[in-house]
């Protein structure tokens, strides 16, 4: 499950947050406080929560050292083996990270 924000104002670019099946359950049972048994809407809806808690984060720091960027409603993709695609001439910066439950990755790509 992926959720991709679009990103606008002094540069342009996105930023994606892709998930294994496995992790994303186990993030959501945590954050819901109960056990979630597989991929629903509720799942689909944190996916995108979570992306927003990330970008936002990433904007305010950018912020504070000049660069003012607005996110766009992230779109979140479901399914195995889906691939996301940054469409930018500069380099997409990727940063994986991983749980007892399984991984996640965090894609950043910022042109301007």
């Amino acid at each position: 499950m992926t959720a991709v924000i679009g990103l606008t104002g002094e540069a342009s670019g996105t930023i994606s947050v892709s998930f294994t099946e496995g992790s994303i359950i186990a993030i959501v049972s945590r954050m819901f406080g109960e056990k979630v048994e597989s991929l629903n809407g509720e799942i689909k809806d944190a996916v995108g929560e979570i992306a927003n808690m990330i970008s936002g984060q990433g904007r305010r720091k950018l912020e504070e050292m000049g660069k003012v960027l607005h996110g766009a409603i992230p779109s979140v993709i479901m399914g195995k083996n889906h691939a996301v695609s940054h469409f930018t001439t500069k380099p997409v910066v990727a940063v994986p990270f991983e749980t007892d439950a399984g991984g996640f990755t965090i894609e950043i790509c910022i042109e301007g």
